[in-house]
């Protein structure tokens, strides 16, 4: 019963972390490198408490992570998205299958588009110059959350 509660309690820092990710962006747009570093710092402890097998499993993990982190770069070369948002992605990469990470990637450009329109609306209605800066960490965060909600507490699913 004590590694249910420490699997909660991983779930409940995770959530506190992507909180906090997402003021921040809507702040300040940054999300801190120290904050990213803690989110893939504590994957290792959600594996070990899952008991996921170093091989194949968290092997697998640490490359889906890489791939993702390499993705999303390749959008950031490209101007699309910014490192913060990128490091959090890469990092939140770690701590759910692949097909969990598909889902949130699915409901993150589906929280994206409305976190784009808003801005994009406030942007005009305030009448600020160049272009606005959109807090993509909002929808990562929201579809990290969401997808917490939806696999690990949902027991009525």
């Amino acid at each position: 019963m004590t590694g249910e509660y420490f699997k909660l309690a991983l779930l409940c820092a995770l959530g506190v972390l992507l909180v906090i990710a997402c003021v921040t962006d809507w702040r300040s747009r940054i999300i801190s490198n120290r904050l990213n570093l803690a989110i893939a710092a504590l994957a290792p402890l959600w594996w070990i408490t899952n008991g996921l097998p170093v091989w194949p499993g968290m092997l697998l993990q640490v490359a889906l992570g890489l791939a993702v982190f390499a993705l999303f770069a390749a959008l950031f070369a490209m101007g699309c998205m910014g490192g913060g948002d990128v490091k959090l992605l890469g990092a939140l990469a770690l701590w759910f299958p692949w097909e969990a990470v598909l889902a949130m990637l699915m409901m993150m450009a589906m929280a994206g588009g409305v976190v784009t329109i808003v801005t994009v609306v406030h942007h005009r209605m305030t009448r600020r110059l160049g272009q606005p800066q959109i807090p993509y960490g909002i929808a990562i965060s929201f579809a990290a959350l969401w997808l917490i909600g939806e696999r690990y507490l949902n027991h009525f699913a």
